[in-house]
């Protein structure tokens, strides 16, 4: 018998079951990414995916989209079918589609990593309810770059204080509907939590015509639409004489779909609660 063979009568080691993902905006830009990455990410596999009824996609197979060869999985539009308990909801589309979805996660005892943005305050308090009966690990950016950012930020800003100016730029390509990007709105919220100022009064989204001088206690986010860039954010902080700024550059979708499937093993284990990335990468 061959060393490395397995002792007579003795049953094989199990074999981990792997997680089971639902993918919505399967036929998305970051949907095709991640269909196309959990092929070859151990432990996972995709089992259902899911786009808007009357997409030219459904009926497609996930993995032809995608771009990577038949993957055995049709895209559809029944996501009461699809998120099923013990299943692992993976969504970057649109806001209302992403809230019919929680609510069938929360009904059903699934889970879910949610990358879409663009969420109004009465819809992040709905997803924050959904969350007591479901485990949701919400994050406006799945890098993880970014996610040390939103951890660096307000060391920063309380640093720096009140005589700096805090200026936020985001580029995206020219298909992103919402403005401003979901990064740059977090990244404008921890600075204003670290300087203790209510971003709904100081927040400032567009200059034009005779504005006035900047006020003190500004805090700006200002969004250029431009071709294909994947994403780009820069917080400036600057007072007379000096500024000192933090960017982030995107070069591939794959860093957030990575991140994405990152947070979907970490989820699994995790009781009903609402989570982010830094929870993921153990920064909270």
């Amino acid at each position: 018998m061959a060393a490395d063979s397995p002792a007579v009568g003795r049953p094989a080691a199990p074999t981990a079951k792997p997680i089971d993902l639902v993918v919505a905006g399967a036929a998305g830009r970051m949907g095709t990414r991640i269909v196309a990455l959990a092929r070859e990410a151990p432990g996972l596999r995709v089992v259902a995916a899911l786009e808007a009824s009357g997409h030219r996609s459904i009926g497609a197979d996930a993995g032809e989209v995608a771009g990577v060869g038949a993957a055995g999985v049709t895209i559809g539009s029944d996501a009461a079918a699809a998120l099923t308990a013990d299943r692992v909801l993976v969504e970057f589309s649109v806001p209302e589609a992403t809230l019919e979805h929680l609510r069938l996660v929360a009904a059903a005892g699934a889970r879910a990593v949610i990358g879409t943005t663009g969420f109004s305050i009465a819809q992040r308090a709905e997803i924050a309810a959904l969350a007591s009966r479901a485990a949701i690990m919400q994050a406006p950016n799945m890098s993880v770059a970014v996610t040390l950012a939103f951890k660096l930020l307000p060391i920063m800003a309380r640093a720096l204080g009140a005589d700096y100016d805090v200026e936020i730029t985001e580029i995206h390509h020219r298909f992103k509907k919402d403005a401003p990007s979901g990064t740059a709105v977090r990244m404008a919220e921890v600075v204003a939590e670290a300087l203790g100022r209510d971003l709904g009064k100081v927040g400032v989204y567009g200059r034009e015509g005779l504005p006035g001088e900047r006020t003190p206690q500004e805090i700006a986010v200002m969004s250029l639409r431009s071709g294909d860039v994947v994403g780009e954010h820069t917080v400036s902080f600057g007072t007379l004489g000096e500024r000192l700024e933090l960017t982030h550059r995107a070069h591939s979708r794959d860093t957030f779909a990575r991140g994405a499937l990152r947070a979907a093993r970490w989820i699994v284990a995790r009781p009903p609660g609402l989570y982010s990335m830094a929870d993921v990468l153990g920064l909270a």
